[in-house]
């Protein structure tokens, strides 16, 4: 039990840090994407996305990397981040012949994954839900 217990106390510990590197990818892709405007959305109109969208791709990546970070609304933002992740390598990383391709299709598909862990898990620690379910008390 007491191996439990320690084991249950240091999940917070874990938590922000595996977050903060999961947002990582959402924040510098969001903000390349702003960096790199009409680049983008070439690449984006080559699989057959309106390069408008470049937009509100940018707003997502960049708003949701800062609530994964911060460790706000993580159950419901998982879902819809996991989704995004498999969204995104269904339209742009099917080239599997391509090396590159294959391993983005796959590192797509383990962040969905791994969303999908953490929308069951949400944000026990170091994050403004753990904080917020704290004050509430015992559920």
């Amino acid at each position: 039990m007491l191996a439990l217990t320690k084991l249950l106390s240091l999940t917070k510990w874990v938590d922000a840090p595996a977050r903060a590197l999961m947002s990582l990818l959402f924040l510098i892709s969001g903000v390349g994407k702003l960096a790199a405007v009409v680049p983008t959305q070439a690449f984006m109109e080559h699989y057959g996305v309106p390069g408008v969208l470049i937009w509100p791709a940018a707003a997502w990546e960049i708003g949701g990397g800062l609530l994964l970070l911060t460790g706000l609304w993580i159950r419901p933002l998982s879902i819809l981040l996991a989704g995004w992740c498999l969204l995104t390598a269904a339209i742009f990383h099917t080239a599997w012949a391509d090396q590159t391709q294959m391993i983005m299709f796959l590192k797509n598909m383990t962040m969905a994954g791994g969303f999908l862990i953490l929308a069951r898990a949400g944000a026990p620690g170091l994050g403004f839900d753990g904080k917020f379910s704290s004050a509430k008390g015992p559920q």
